[in-house]
């Protein structure tokens, strides 16, 4: 059964803010549902207060700003697939939103939400990490803006203060178009948790056919999204090349450090990281290829 709660309705950001600042750490942020009305349904401390911010407009947002792409904490799932700024721009993205849950999730569950949430194996963690995605939190202070890689802390935990709310996702302007490519392998299509989810993004020197600012991510590996780092330096400046990139899948492994657990070994896990790395840096690389053909 379900405790009763009051249910407070934010016009927009700074009036979530102030809400949550008002009733304190007993409240709890409504945005698209999908993941709270489950938590509210098994929770034993339920929240005094719902703070339903569903209605600030100034957080459903998708647009081109001095800092880059800023994508604000409520757009949906399915208003990121058919935006055709990120559909130009960030393939990638679409790509991950497709992933996540069935049409209604979709429909109803917001990437601020999804992030929020702080699962290991969501599937929009990795792209976002590999193009050095930023988030924007506000809080009673005031906004602060740290990478997206230091907002998880834990399964499910995120830096976020009682009193603060994420309000937007900003890809910074230098990464504006940056080739990148998301993969996922879950146990069934659709609605499958990850066991492993992967996003690489890349620039390419042409000149000297090298590997510049290399990001990959790796999901569902690690108590948070994890980027690996040895594996992103060892290509930086080398040489474009199969070898260079199933190198980098073998070196993602040692990065990630998967586990085994009830849905897949270790093994089987590591496998994964390592092939899936290299077809996403692969993927990437053949998207930064195609978009020179078209530009030259």
């Amino acid at each position: 059964c379900m405790r009763a709660f009051d249910l407070v309705t934010a016009r927009d950001s700074r009036q979530a803010v102030a809400l949550l600042a008002e009733h304190g750490p007993s409240a709890k942020i409504l945005a698209g549902g999908t993941d709270l009305l489950v938590e509210l349904k098994s929770a034993s401390h339920a929240p005094q207060v719902i703070v339903d911010i569903s209605r600030a407009e100034d957080l459903k947002v998708i647009a081109i700003t001095d800092e880059g792409l800023s994508i604000g904490a409520l757009v949906t799932h399915t208003e990121i697939m058919r935006s055709p700024l990120i559909c130009g721009m960030f393939p990638a993205l679409v790509d991950a939103a497709h992933t996540i849950g069935a049409v209604q999730t979709r429909n109803l569950g917001t990437l601020g939400g999804n992030l929020v949430t702080g699962v290991p194996s969501m599937d929009s963690g990795p792209t976002l990490i590999a193009l050095d995605a930023l988030v924007t939190v506000a809080g009673s202070a005031g906004r602060r803006q740290i990478p997206l890689a230091e907002f998880f802390v834990g399964p499910r935990k995120t830096i976020l203060k009682p009193n603060e709310l994420l309000v937007e996702i900003v890809i910074p302007k230098q990464n504006l178009g940056k080739p990148a490519h998301f993969l996922k392998f879950g146990l069934r299509k659709g609605q499958a948790l990850a066991l492993v989810n992967a996003a690489a993004s890349l620039w390419v020197d042409w000149d000297k056919h090298v590997f510049v600012a290399p990001r990959i991510a790796l999901g569902a590996v690690a108590p948070t999204v994890i980027r690996t780092l040895q594996a992103e330096a060892y290509l930086e400046g080398r040489a474009i090349t199969p070898e260079a990139m199933a190198e980098a899948g073998r070196i993602a492994v040692g990065d990630a450090k998967p586990i085994s657990d009830f849905r897949a070994s270790a093994e089987y896990r590591r496998d994964l990281i390592a092939v899936l790395t290299k077809r996403a840096l692969e993927n990437a690389y053949a998207q930064a290829k195609a978009k020179r053909n078209k530009e030259s």
